[in-house]
């Protein structure tokens, strides 16, 4: 068979991730960096007076982005050991700095600061894309802030609100994990330069017991990595705890999408909002005339996903072992990698549904009428008393008017003419047109409105402004 159909692919690199996040976590980004790291280290070193000369430098830059992966990938059959391997495939092309690649440090030198870079690069990209999806809510709700639409609570007819100030809670939630976001790219650090067990023991050999230059050392590989902080402390690894706390990030960005994925996809079904659906789409195999969600439902499936696979980290930093054990690598690779390729794609899958979802106004329009006459009763009520009327006596008229009507529709299947009956009843002393206008949707949507404009113009537009530089980002869904 042919090799592109007889083994396993990844969903998330066929259908769901974009090719720029699935870069950042390729074998072609790990160890272009693993090199950066090692070109760092030995430039430190020479800095702070290693015997390391320019021309060993000049080389290890010469083939920082050359990587020779056939003899690494025989190499590791032999020793088993996937940075040895590459250590001395690195050493088979810098001949002369062979000698000085990977001095003093240990795998974790490059594995899990290598790892760090790649979160962090990440979740920019990450930040990225939820800036996008709550600039292109924001001009939704915007659009949308003056009209009405009925609210559920328990997902039962309650007050109306408006479309624009729905859409505001799914912006505010993704402003949330925003912040988020930001709080932890603003504490980033390295794992740092540490040695086996996080004494540093190997570097302060190396600089002949001179404490200042090994704490130099870390200082200098930092900053040439792009860095200003590194963990104070470690045993081999960094804290597996960073993964727990930033997979929780990942985490609750799903929760948001999934929220969102859902509220829609109940739209949908109401025929109120409807996400894009192509020319030449299929609903289903059986049944021609259906529009399935299958966007929303994705968002769904993969937030699932995404919030489950946010467990692992929490385990693994629970259970790792005084300086450290191996328990944490094939789930790591696994959990982490996956997690920011699923969010990648829910982040994507989102900006393409509001980027074209359809609103239909006649609809809500006509949901809302269906339920409006209840919620005016009180109104109405008032308003006949103020006229004239014993308060008493047009409750209880409302009450009987109310079950008639709520019987016609409920057992006839008919429009609700509650209103009909209270225009016919002289009761309420009040005029058909009075009582039509008391029914305007607007009387009853609060300060929706300006709740939109007040969000937005205080806590969103700043974001845009400030980032509006990124802003444009657009999603066509391969599948």
């Amino acid at each position: 068979m042919n090799g592109v159909y007889d083994a396993f692919q990844s969903p998330f690199s066929e259908r769901y991730s974009s090719k720029e996040m699935q870069y950042l976590f390729s074998p072609d980004k790990k160890f272009k960096t693993w090199r950066k790291l090692w070109i760092a280290l030995a430039e430190a070193e020479k800095e702070l007076g290693i015997a390391i000369t320019d021309e060993q430098i000049e080389e290890l830059k010469k083939y920082a982005e050359d990587i020779n992966y056939e003899v690494a990938k025989q190499r590791e059959k032999e020793v088993r050991h996937d940075v040895m391997s590459h250590v001395y495939a690195y050493g088979e092309q810098a001949k002369k700095a062979k000698p000085i690649i990977h001095l003093g440090a240990t795998s974790c030198y490059v594995g899990d600061n290598t790892d760090i870079i790649i979160m962090h690069e990440a979740l920019e990209l990450i930040r990225k894309k939820l800036i996008n999806v709550i600039h292109k809510l924001a001009l939704f709700a915007n659009r949308y802030k003056d009209m009405p639409t009925l609210g559920f609570t328990h997902f039962q007819p309650a007050q109306l609100t408006t479309v624009g100030k729905r859409a505001c809670l799914w912006i505010q939630d993704l402003w949330m994990d925003l912040q988020d976001v930001e709080y932890q790219l603003s504490k980033k650090r390295l794992r740092g330069v540490k040695g086996t067990t996080g004494t540093q023991a190997s570097f302060l050999s190396l600089f002949e017991g001179d404490h200042e230059k090994v704490k130099q050392l870390e200082k200098l590989v930092a900053e040439k990595m792009g860095y200003t902080a590194w963990f104070p402390v470690t045993g081999q690894t960094y804290p597996r705890k960073l993964d727990s706390q930033i997979l929780q990030i990942l985490s609750s960005i799903a929760q948001s999408a999934y929220k969102f994925s859902n509220d829609i996809r109940l739209l949908q079904n109401l025929k109120e909002i409807e996400e894009p659906f192509e020319k030449n789409q299929i609903g289903s195999s059986a049944m021609a005339y259906k529009r399935n969600p299958m966007r929303t439902e994705r968002i769904s499936s993969l937030a699932r996903y995404v919030i489950c696979a946010a467990l692992n980290p929490a385990i693994t930093a629970s259970t790792q072992w005084f300086e450290r054990t191996l328990d944490d690598s094939a789930n790591k690779r696994i959990s982490v990698s996956e997690s920011f390729l699923a969010v990648d794609g829910i982040l994507d899958i989102y900006l393409n549904v509001v980027d074209g979802q359809v609103v239909y106004p006649k609809v809500i329009e006509q949901r809302i009428m269906s339920e409006l006459p209840f919620m005016a009763t009180e109104t109405i009520l008032m308003e006949g008393v103020k006229r004239g009327g014993d308060r008493q006596e047009l409750h209880e008229k409302i009450r009987v008017h109310s079950m008639e009507a709520a019987k016609v529709v409920k057992m006839e299947g008919k429009p609700n003419d509650l209103i009909e009956r209270i225009i016919r009843d002289e009761s309420f002393l009040m005029t058909e047109e009075e009582i039509l206008n008391i029914l305007d949707p607007k009387n009853f949507i609060g300060r929706a409105p300006e709740q939109v404009d007040e969000f937005l113009k205080e806590y969103i537009h700043p974001i845009i402004e400030e980032n509006k530089d990124i802003l444009g980002v657009s999603s066509e869904l391969s599948v």
